[in-house]
């Protein structure tokens, strides 16, 4: 082979290779608005918490060189399958309804939707209980599905873009109540903040709206990012990440098979 030949042979080979780096880059959309304390940013405008940290984890399990994108909550699926992300891991529940549009990872936490309100009020998470209450519910979640479907006949739905908008307004006696996930609502009671409210009990289970635990959302028939992302979470799972990350945070296990 000529001189020539090899060079450009080279330079292909370095042309490929490049594109073969550039292509592993996976853009894991996550919501731009606080979630504590799964995701937040820090003083130094980084974005920390237990889920970026499985993020991270699973991403190097998973050998994969991902890059968190912050994207608003009420557009991340448009934004997946717009392709200006990869893949959705922001507290994400696997819904039938989100099923028709995207495909999901194996879960990778699982915990109990829960009424949370003022310690002195007598509330129980029921229809009947709630009934003539105002309930602060995040917009786009499944917590609005269930709460329009189990509370909107008997109390008044108050709808916030974010769940530390309706936080505040239940410290402000704006609203009775509100149905978060457990596991958040648990660090906001713990807070001093949220000192005057706590959890009243989780509501009753309909896995058709409240899904079947939290998985990694991606394109549908993107197999082969959802087959990586499944070998990254048993990979964590398996050889104890995630229970070190989860210790860092919480006191009990937020994975339930």
């Amino acid at each position: 082979m000529t001189l020539k030949k090899l060079m450009t042979t080279a330079i292909a080979t370095a042309i490929m290779s490049a594109g073969a780096v550039a292509a592993e880059e996976v853009k894991i959309g996550i919501a731009a608005e606080p979630y504590p304390p799964f995701a937040s940013l820090n003083a130094s405008g980084e974005w920390e918490g237990w889920e970026v940290e499985v993020i991270k984890a699973v991403c190097a399990a998973a050998e994969l060189d991902c890059v968190i994108t912050p994207v608003a909550w009420d557009g991340i699926i448009p934004s997946l399958t717009g392709q200006q992300i990869d893949v959705i891991m922001a507290s994400m529940s696997i819904t039938e309804e989100r099923q028709q549009t995207i495909d999901f990872s194996d879960p990778y936490y699982n915990t109990p939707a829960v009424i949370v309100a003022d310690k002195s009020m007598d509330i129980e998470p029921t229809p009947e209980s709630l009934a003539g209450k105002i309930v602060g519910i995040q917009a786009s979640t499944i917590h609005q599905a269930y709460a329009n479907e189990y509370f909107g006949d008997a109390a008044e739905i108050r709808v916030y873009q974010t769940q530390d908008e309706a936080n505040q307004d239940l410290v402000s006696g704006r609203i009775d109540a509100t149905q978060a996930d457990s596991i958040a609502m648990a660090d906001f009671v713990n807070s001093d903040i949220g000192a005057c409210c706590e959890i009243k009990g989780a509501v009753k289970n309909d896995e058709a709206i409240l899904g079947k635990g939290v998985g990694a959302g991606v394109r549908k028939g993107d197999d082969a990012l959802r087959e990586s992302m499944n070998k990254g979470i048993a990979k964590i799972l398996e050889d104890g990440t995630h229970e070190e990350i989860t210790g860092r945070y919480f006191d009990t296990s937020i994975y339930a098979e």
